[in-house]
């Protein structure tokens, strides 16, 4: 099973990133990397379930938006090769905050998916940096 991990330390406490990036429907912290994002459906931002399309390509489902643990889980239902339906399935990815030193917060995005290559292992570990790294402008 392949999978992918990128982590960032952001210099804000647990609760302020939580804050940036707990609504599904909203990412405007990322306007580097995420163009347009339309919701589908009528789930709020933070309700299991919750559907969007991002940049137009990809289709994705969330699964879990836990604020005590500070967790974001969610799904690629469809996208672009080399993470669309014909090439992975089961691609479930993971955001997890935690407390790191001096109030700062440790970002981890990770994910993993049932595929026949890895092709998509470097593709999403770009993006995943690039949304990091975003993510870390934004709260500067």
């Amino acid at each position: 099973m392949p999978s992918c991990s990128q982590s960032i330390t952001i210099n804000h406490v647990v609760d302020k990133v939580w804050d940036t990036i707990s609504n599904f429907h909203d990412m405007s912290w990322c306007p580097n990397v995420v163009t347009s994002l339309v919701p589908e459906g009528d789930l709020g931002g933070e309700e299991a379930g919750a559907r969007r399309v991002l940049n137009d390509v990809f289709h994705e489902t969330l699964i879990e938006a836990n604020a005590a643990d500070h967790i974001i889980r969610y799904s690629i239902d469809n996208g672009p090769p080399p993470v669309s339906s014909d090439d992975v399935s089961n691609y479930v990815g993971v955001i997890k905050l935690s407390a790191a030193e001096d109030g700062a917060t440790l970002v981890d995005w990770s994910s993993s998916w049932d595929s026949e290559g890895d092709d998509a292992v470097e593709f999403c570990s770009g993006i995943y940096g690039a949304l990091l790294g975003d993510l870390a402008t934004t709260l500067e």
